[in-house]
């Protein structure tokens, strides 16, 4: 890697396509002024957003558009590889973006590809696969890590323990009974994808920790849109991709590992260029002499034992953007604001027919409906003839309102089913 090349990185990455709009609707030559676009107190941001007006996109806990800054930021640095040469900078420390959003500390952050590549690293990083003791997880976390989980049982005969739901909710106290003194991970997403239900995360943690276990978190459709604090929790890991409520985009996401655990993950032998802080030559014409081509020291933190090689600088360029974003806009704000859209939903919807599976107290960004034997292609049709997008699968609806939504965009989902 060339010296420009490692100190670009260093300044984005923490030391750190454009993406697809909806509709496919043009962006702006300029980028926006550096000051918010909208307040906080003026929600919903939908100017902050190249979102076409006759389209209705209540999708984003399957893919969230990006802020039009943020898309302009990934097309700068597009054009940059097109044009080689052409001037590009970028300010924010994005690993400690994300580190603040969290309530954790920048060098328990590292960056990985996406949130399967982060639960994998916790799980081989303690030694689950080839150990002894048993994981408890539930029917409601991510459907990936559950097949990562169940290869595990089925290749390496892991003692797997998967609570079910009663009434689409998680009970702590079946979680409880599959636990005991040789459970070492539990593992929970903290928003459910199914149904939007979400953990208790501090009592997950503290009835963890109470029989000697570790807890990871998959925190994909809770970063970015339902406030975390891993200190308050007590949550020893946590990961997630940066497409869904961090406004990025795919190939780039990351992992969080508790200062204090960072000795336990021995058994994770992984190893490149990008662990390193400095990198020193022995072998060209001038270097200094040496026993070996090269020497290397490791950074510190997470970063020195899971980053491997360059993330997607795209990605971070346009993460540069959001994050900043969102922490200005406050997420306790955004939760906040979505509520009223989601009670409408929840009020209309069963008088629709259909029938609720997330819990009504929830107050995550996903709320999801039983077609209760409607055949799914009609409403997936009346949907796109009238530009309303929603995530339909042959058995359940799922609504995700996000920050440039508004009671009107309700109200026209609501319309498309009657």
């Amino acid at each position: 890697m060339s010296k420009s090349r490692r100190e670009f990185l260093a300044h984005v990455g923490g030391l750190a396509a454009l993406a697809a709009v909806p509709g496919g609707s043009s962006l702006p030559p300029e980028p926006m002024p550096s000051s918010l676009a909208t307040p906080v107190a003026a929600l919903p941001a939908r100017q902050d957003f190249a979102i076409p007006q006759d389209l209705t996109y209540i999708n984003s806990g399957f893919t969230h558009p990006m802020p039009i800054r943020a898309a302009l930021a990934a097309r700068r640095y597009v054009d940059s590889r097109a044009e080689p040469g052409l001037p590009l900078t970028q300010n924010v420390d994005i690993r400690s973006e994300f580190a603040a959003l969290i309530h954790a500390k920048p060098s328990e952050i590292c960056f990985v590809p996406n949130t399967t590549t982060g639960e994998n690293l916790v799980v081989n990083g303690l030694g689950i696969p080839e150990g002894h003791g048993n994981v408890v997880t539930d029917a409601l976390h991510f459907e990936g890590a559950l097949l990562h989980l169940g290869e595990l049982q089925r290749r390496n005969g892991l003692d797997l323990r998967i609570v079910r739901p009663r009434d689409w909710r998680i009970d702590l106290r079946d979680m409880e009974r599959a636990m005991d003194k040789n459970t070492k991970l539990v593992e929970v997403s903290l928003v459910s994808m199914v149904n939007g239900f979400q953990h208790d995360l501090k009592a997950v943690c503290d009835l963890a920790h109470a029989h000697g276990a570790l807890v990871y978190a998959d925190v994909m459709q809770a970063a970015g849109a339902t406030p975390i604090d891993v200190r308050e929790s007590g949550l020893d890991f946590c990961a997630c991709s940066s497409y869904k409520w961090l406004m990025g985009d795919f190939g780039l996401g990351f992992l969080f590992v508790k200062e204090s655990l960072l000795d336990r993950m021995a058994a994770c032998p992984q190893y490149g260029y990008f662990e390193a802080q400095a990198i020193e030559s022995h072998l060209l014409p001038g270097d200094p002499p040496g026993d070996t081509p090269y020497t290397w020291q490791l950074k510190a933190g997470a970063a020195g034992r899971f980053e491997v090689s360059t993330p997607a600088i795209e990605v971070m360029m346009a993460l540069g953007e959001s994050l900043p974003y969102i922490r200005a806009l406050g997420v306790a704000n955004i939760q906040t604001y979505r509520q009223p859209l989601l009670r409408k939903l929840q009020q209309e919807m069963p008088r629709l027919g259909f029938e609720p599976i997330t819990p009504p107290e929830s107050a995550s960004p996903l709320l999801c409906f039983g077609l209760k034997g409607k055949d799914y292609r009609p409403i997936l049709e009346r949907l796109s003839k009238r530009k309303v997008h929603v995530r339909v699968g042959s058995n359940y609806l799922r609504a995700s309102p996000s920050v440039f939504n508004d009671m009107a965009d309700i109200e026209r989902l609501l319309d498309t089913l009657a």
